[in-house]
């Protein structure tokens, strides 16, 4: 693999690479690449590719970029020029100092209501239809509506509601279904589990659907 194959394999998979780092390690990139944009001779580029080869270790097994270096014994190129296009690498480097995208307001607001782990949930009896949310930075997360009060216990009425909604294809739909007002029921439903009786939960939710 030449460096500069290797830069378009980082740039290709760009946004999962981020992704699968935590911060430290995306620090570290940042400087890394810093360093390889800056090398002047072949021996400079060839040891900021090492370091970041070492760094990347740090991606999943199944990660795309880890396995391209896998098979990938040593970087090669010209031994007498330089040996990478610095454009793309620069490129890189602006996505990791742009400011974040605004996040999603709907979603900012979903991910803000209290919620469970996945291992937390796992640990659990488990319920088919249960809403699962992914956070950016924490990882998958179950609204903790869907469950008994101080327990990990699935509430059976969430279930057969979140079927309806079909959870399992927009966890976000279901989701802002439970967590904003309802003119029908004139009140959140995740707020009114318990003090409204589950049939009028449910054909709340079944007027949704049938109404589209």
């Amino acid at each position: 693999m030449t460096p500069d194959e290797f830069v378009a394999l980082l740039r290709d998979h760009w946004p999962q690479t981020l992704a699968a780092l935590d911060p430290a390690d995306r620090e570290e990139l940042a400087v890394l690449l810093q360093g390889l944009a800056s090398a002047t001779d072949p021996q400079a580029v060839q040891a900021a590719l090492r370091r970041l080869r070492r760094l990347l270790r740090a991606l999943p097994d199944e990660h795309p970029v880890t396995l391209a270096l896998r098979g990938s014994v040593r970087f090669a190129g010209a031994p007498d020029g330089p040996e990478v296009d610095r454009v793309p690498v620069l490129a890189l480097l602006a996505t990791l100092h742009a400011p974040p995208a605004s996040p999603d307001p709907v979603r900012a607001r979903l991910l803000a209501a209290p919620s469970l782990p996945a291992a937390e949930v796992a640990a659990g009896p488990g319920e088919p239809g249960l809403i699962r949310l992914r956070h950016p930075e924490l990882g998958d997360r179950y609204p903790r509506f869907q469950f008994a009060a101080g327990t990990a216990r699935p509430l059976a009425v969430v279930g057969r509601i979140n079927r309806l909604l079909m959870a399992d294809r927009d966890p976000w739909g279901a989701a802002d279904w439970w967590l904003g007002r309802n003119r029908w029921l004139r009140g959140v439903p995740a707020e009114l589990l318990g003090s409204v009786p589950d049939e009028e939960l449910t054909r709340a939710a079944r007027e949704l659907v049938e109404g589209d």
